[in-house]
């Protein structure tokens, strides 16, 4: 099972995409045959979005900070150090002219070409002197104004204007030389600035949708391909993606991954369902389903991942097997849609939060209504998820939010649908008792509780203190109480067959088995069993209840007539004992060995009547210990410590069921009239009448059974016979031979 999960897992993960009618393209290629859209779709489109921002982008200029007085003043003063620089290498007596050609190249603020050096060197000293004064003054004007990298050499161009008109012309053009190659920008640009507003110019830009129409051609044969071609191909779902051995080797990394987690998680969270091939069986075919309807379903488009009904998949698994494994299983396939789609944290909380919601409200699913809350509890889920990562919505238009609600509605109850409509399919397929099959055979209208009922009121009876034992008992030793209880119910309805063959149906006294001879009888006692399959045949009771039936007495003897037969046998007469003993199995569950024992300690109980608590303790225990010892509890699982709850349990039950009563005094001419007719006489030698015994144990617990009310069977107190089933009260050899004396 988990290498068929764990190889599809990889399959849908590495799966390029849908098979058939699919084309790859890339742009810039040539489309091999026209490509016509299937269906109408309006999409989000990711490149039309991404050229409209771009554009609002291209809109907004380049930012400079203001003209900064600091680089005026700055290269102010090195104009005057490169001046009085120049001014030394012109006066220097040593240095040859080439010497001081060499000297005026190397400054590096100027970088002068060599015939603009000859010109400052052939200046006279008046002349040399004009420049020093002028250039400074010219250049404090010319960055006055606004200087960029851009307009650097329109200044450049305006600095003849900006000198002082008295120079002549060989000291002006020195002194424009100079001025223009000290000219420096005083506005610097501001990236950040820049960056800013047009961030903010394509934030205004809202999302660009596309639509294409049914019929419409996106690409013609011989086409190239561009960016919007094949973004409108991918979102149609025409896009065939190229396979990749790399993608395979990913996808089988995570699922090993992912299965060795999740089954670290049931062997510690619960170990039984890694040894039940059918619980296994189930989980694949619903992860399988799961898996497969997520490749489809969870796929960049604008509503449909909000539609997959993940819920269901959780609640279905709750129900049918146990919700520890649901959220285990819910974990698994939460991250593998994720790792499927790439989906975002809104998908993936949105899906799993709903899963565990729906899961946790439906629990056992007693009743129809559960799972419309659950749907209920998905919807308001789904709302807060959306809610908590969409507030204030001030990026999402009223259409995409009215949108993503309906969505949301749609999911819960979609989800709560599907698992309905599986819990009744894969219930039946795989033959689970469901908790709703268990509600509707719980009803006391169900017909074979009727006829349990109208035929055999004392089993009937018997039936519901029995169910409330089984029932406490389960509870407490963590089984399935509900389960317990209504198996209790019809474990002995094979007895509406022969109802009069059984004691606690005879109302007169007068036993049929005083007629037959021990082997008839106790075929007719055993047949019970066999006649309460048939009629759970013909009912169509599933399979878990039908256990009950065939398992509630083992393969134990019925030895009051094996007793009986050996007695009437002769010396040499063989006698084959299993004629005596049940069909069996013996019980193979913990709840239908918990029935077991429920059924023989209240029989038991009913017919004993131990006068105390002590007593009665020292029966339960005689008899559970007998069960014990021959072997019949073997195959139920049931502990040690689990049975000495069970036994604390039946004895809190058969003691509200069995509690003393008080014999009411008659007035004293009834007694008069009744003396020498069954009268007794007390202490005083008054008469008091025989008393009679009322038989009517406690109700069950409204909660634990609603709407089941018992029979009260009401019999003078006689023999141990008349209140006992013979093959449950015949389990201990020495009580009976004491009854018997007594």
């Amino acid at each position: 099972m988990v290498a068929s999960v764990a190889i599809l897992m990889v399959g849908l993960i590495s799966w390029p995409g849908l098979p058939g009618g699919q084309i790859q393209l890339e742009p810039g290629d040539v489309a091999p045959y026209d490509v016509v859209a299937p269906s109408r779709i309006t999409y989000e489109s990711q490149v039309l979005t991404e050229l409209a921002r771009q554009r609002a982008a291209d809109t907004v200029p380049d930012q400079y900070d203001a003209p900064e007085g600091r680089i005026r003043r700055q290269q102010v003063n090195r104009a005057r150090d490169v001046l009085e620089f120049i001014s030394i290498v012109r006066s220097d007596p040593y240095a040859t002219p080439e010497l001081q050609a060499d000297y005026l190249l190397a400054i590096p603020d100027l970088k002068l070409d060599p015939e603009a050096v000859t010109k400052i060197l052939s200046l006279s000293d008046q002349q040399w002197s004009q420049v020093v004064n002028e250039v400074p003054a010219s250049l404090d004007r010319a960055m006055r104004e606004e200087i960029r990298e851009s307009t650097l050499g329109r200044v450049r161009q305006r600095v003849p204007s900006m000198i002082a008109g008295n120079l002549d012309a060989e000291t002006g053009a020195v002194t424009e030389e100079l001025v223009s190659a000290l000219l420096q920008p005083n506005s610097l640009y501001n990236p950040e600035l820049t960056e800013a507003l047009r961030n903010e110019a394509r934030d205004e830009v809202p999302v660009q949708t596309n639509t294409i129409e049914a019929g419409e051609v996106i690409i013609r044969a011989g086409d190239i391909a561009d960016e919007q071609t094949v973004e409108a191909i991918d979102r149609i779902g025409l896009l065939q993606e190229n396979w990749d051995w790399w993608v395979v080797a990913r996808a089988a990394f995570f699922t090993l991954t992912l299965l060795t987690v999740t089954i670290g998680l049931l062997y510690r969270l619960r170990p039984a369902t890694l040894h039940n091939l059918q619980e296994q069986a189930i989980l694949a075919v619903l992860l399988a389903a799961w898996l497969v309807s997520a490749k489809f379903m969870v796929i960049p488009h604008d509503w449909l991942p909000y539609l997959y009904a993940m819920a269901a998949f959780g609640m279905l698994v709750t129900v049918l097997i146990d919700l520890r494994v649901a959220v285990i299983l819910t974990i698994l396939l939460t991250l593998f849609v994720h790792y499927l789609g790439a989906s975002g944290p809104v998908l993936i909380v949105y899906l799993g939060v709903g899963t565990l919601i729906g899961s946790i409200i439906l629990g056992r699913a007693d009743r129809l209504t559960a799972f419309l809350w659950a749907a209920v509890a998905i919807i308001i889920s789904n709302f807060l998820v959306i809610a908590a990562y969409g507030a204030p919505f001030r990026t999402i238009n009223t259409q995409s939010l009215i949108q993503m609600s309906i969505m949301a509605a749609l999911n819960g109850g979609l989800s709560a649908s599907i698992a309905l409509i599986g819990y009744f399919v894969i219930g039946n397929l795989f033959g689970i008792t469901t908790s709703l099959q268990l509600t509707e055979l719980s009803r006391p209208t169900h017909p074979l509780l009727r006829q349990l009922l109208l035929k055999s009121p004392g089993t009937y009876h018997h039936t519901i203190v029995v169910s409330n034992m089984a029932e406490r008992a389960a509870a407490a030793i963590g089984a399935d109480a509900f389960l317990t209880r209504v198996g209790a119910y019809y474990h002995d309805i094979g007895k509406t067959v022969r109802p009069y063959f059984f004691t606690e149906n005879i109302a007169d006294g007068d036993s049929p088995h005083d007629r037959l001879d021990p082997h008839t009888s106790a075929q007719i006692i055993i047949s019970h069993v066999t006649d309460g399959l048939d009629l759970a045949e013909k009912y169509r009771l599933p399979s878990r209840i039908r256990d009950f039936i065939r398992e509630h007495h083992g393969t134990s003897l019925v030895k009051y007539f094996y007793y009986k037969a050996l007695k009437e046998a002769g010396d040499g007469q063989a006698l084959d004992e299993a004629d005596f003993r049940y069909p069996g199995p013996n019980p193979r569950s913990k709840e239908t060995a918990i029935l077991m024992l429920a059924d023989t300690c209240e029989a038991a109980v009913r017919a004993v009547r131990p006068p105390s608590r002590d007593a009665m303790r020292e029966l339960v225990n005689k008899l559970i210990d007998e069960r014990i010892a021959n072997g019949e509890l073997d195959e139920s699982n049931l502990t040690f410590s689990e049975l000495q709850t069970a036994k604390s349990v039946f004895l809190r039950v058969l003691e509200g069921v069995n509690h003393p009563r008080i014999s009411y005094p008659e007035p004293a001419h009834h007694a008069d009239e009744r003396e020498g007719n069954g009268s007794v006489s007390d202490v005083n030698g008054d008469a008091v009448p025989a008393p009679l015994s009322v038989i009517a144990p406690s109700l069950p617990d409204v909660d634990s059974d609603p709407g089941v009310e018992p029979a009260v069977t009401v019999t003078p107190r006689g023999g141990v016979e008349e209140y006992m089933e013979e093959e449950e009260y015949m389990g201990d050899n020495e009580i009976i031979t004491e009854l018997v004396e007594q």
